[in-house]
């Protein structure tokens, strides 16, 4: 068993309260109607599943019931941080070891001790 922090609780809590539901951050086409079969398949069907760094959207299903990405290393199952939605990740396969956030303030990670 793991636990994962949720973002919006701000709790620490086991794995059983939360559903994992896929790849995060896919973009809905904007004109759907306007797609071809092939591309709206893609859409619908076709994930990335990459071997490292990966990010995930899940819901706390027990507890608050809100979505949230998490960035997850897929060979090691180790949890680098979880954030909200709209928010962007820290941790990216082009910067596996995090980056600074944007307005200058060091946001924490699962991977330093602290939730993020």
């Amino acid at each position: 068993m793991f636990y994962i922090h949720c973002p919006y609780c701000g709790e620490l809590r086991e794995e059983e309260e939360f559903h994992p539901k896929g790849q995060a951050h896919i973009a809905r086409p904007a004109d759907p109607a306007a797609c071809s079969d092939e591309e709206w398949g893609d859409y619908l069907f076709f994930r990335d599943n990459p071997r490292g760094i990966h990010h995930e959207l899940w819901v706390h299903a027990v507890g608050c019931r809100k979505f949230f990405n998490i960035t997850r290393h897929t060979v090691t199952y180790e949890i680098l941080e979880t954030y909200k939605m709209g928010e962007q990740p820290r941790f990216t396969a082009e910067h596996p070891e995090g980056r600074p956030s944007q307005d200058g303030v060091e946001q924490a990670s699962l991977r330093e001790g602290v939730r993020a």
